[in-house]
């Protein structure tokens, strides 16, 4: 039975850079690439991904059965691979996509600014359901990500016999784990990302008792990036709170 829940967001990517790059200069679209499945590391995300080999030898050093997961997404699959090298562990990873970033649909690659000029009615909806229930067409809201995730929670002791459970995702979903194991609501979980956004190659760790509630014992963690003296980003997404 999973007793450890280890949720690791990915490197810094190619994508959050050039997100960033388009919201300072007030353009309409990401110029990333890349579709989102394909986006890969920049080059402070491998570096920070070759980091995270500190904190998961630390974390594997009690010895204690773990299985690895991952999104199929690439900027997620390769922190992991690039991660678990680091730390000279030996461990299979299960891609499950499930586990894969909220999908924006026809709001792809579209900053804020965008959204407001080529979806203006869209804009709107968005502001009056808030980030947790929207869904833009052809897209998801968190709520519908929340339900692949309940999902994958309810298989995951089918899956391994081990103890604890590593899942190398995005910052929505680790976001939205914790929603689900601390039985958290809307407004909370918001008013969270909005004020302490999950950074790149954190460490959230949560801990229950066989049959017992899950508790929070870290929440992006990035010492293992501070002793390495890799950078330390976050790149969130639009803050939100609920209506």
């Amino acid at each position: 039975m999973i007793t450890e829940l280890v949720l690791v967001r990915h490197g810094e990517s190619v994508g959050n850079v050039a997100a960033a790059a388009a919201n300072l200069a007030g353009a309409e679209v990401i110029q990333a690439g890349y579709r989102d499945p394909d986006v890969p590391l920049s080059p402070v995300g491998l570096e920070q991904a070759t980091a995270l080999g500190r904190g998961l030898a630390q974390l594997l050093a009690d010895g204690l059965s773990t299985q690895v997961w991952a999104s199929p997404y690439e900027r997620a699959l390769h922190t992991a691979e690039q991660g678990l090298a680091a730390a000279g562990a030996e461990l299979a990873i299960i891609v499950d996509e499930r586990l894969r970033d909220r999908e924006l649909g026809v709001l792809d690659l579209l900053t804020r600014q965008g959204v407001a000029n080529r979806f203006p009615l869209e804009a709107q909806r968005r502001q009056w359901w808030g980030k947790f229930y929207h869904r833009p067409p052809g897209g998801e809201s968190w709520a519908d990500v929340t339900l692949r995730l309940r999902s994958f929670l309810r298989d995951l002791g089918d899956f391994t016999e081990a103890d604890r459970a590593v899942l190398v995702v995005h910052d929505a979903v680790v976001m939205l784990f914790r929603y689900l194991c601390e039985g958290l609501d809307e407004h909370t979980i918001l008013e969270i990302g909005a004020t302490d956004p999950v950074r790149n190659v954190s460490l959230t760790v949560l801990r229950r008792q066989p049959g017992g509630p899950w508790q929070l014992v870290r929440y992006n963690d990035v010492s293992h990036l501070v002793a390495t003296g890799a950078p330390v980003t976050a790149h969130p997404g639009e803050p939100d709170v609920a209506r």
